[in-house]
């Protein structure tokens, strides 16, 4: 069934719109989880930059040990997107269908891709750093 999350109510957890009288307590709700997701990125795409502006003050004297803490962090980054989307598309799911959900995830990655396609061709490979 739909997960406990602290802005889930039964009726959001139903995807069933509340009576009028809750309307505003809904979408409240909405707007908090929707705020809690926005920092989840936040502190994500903080831990990104911060790995590129590291990468980039180094580079050229990146040893293999640093190589490998780069990787694995970037790796670690990645994961925490994920685990960011395993907590949201059911609470997005337990208040829109599931095409419109699919729909706003599949936008959402979109967006995400473009702007690695902008930013990696801008960081230099490791192995070129001795070139």
């Amino acid at each position: 069934m739909f997960p406990a999350g602290p802005y889930v109510t039964a009726q959001t957890a139903t995807g069933q719109e509340p009576a009028a009288s809750s309307k505003s307590r809904w979408r409240a709700i909405r707007i908090l989880n929707y705020c809690e997701r926005i920092f989840g990125y936040t502190k994500i795409d903080d831990a990104r930059l911060a790995l590129i502006k590291e990468y980039a003050e180094n580079w050229g004297t990146v040893t293999d040990e640093q190589a490998l803490d780069y990787l694995n962090r970037s790796q670690e980054i990645s994961e925490s997107v994920i685990q960011l989307w395993k907590k949201y598309v059911p609470l997005v799911t337990g208040i829109s269908p599931g095409k419109k959900t699919a729909t706003f995830f599949q936008l959402e990655r979109l967006i995400e891709l473009l702007m690695d396609v902008q930013v990696a061709p801008l960081l230099p490979l490791v192995q070129s750093q001795g070139q």
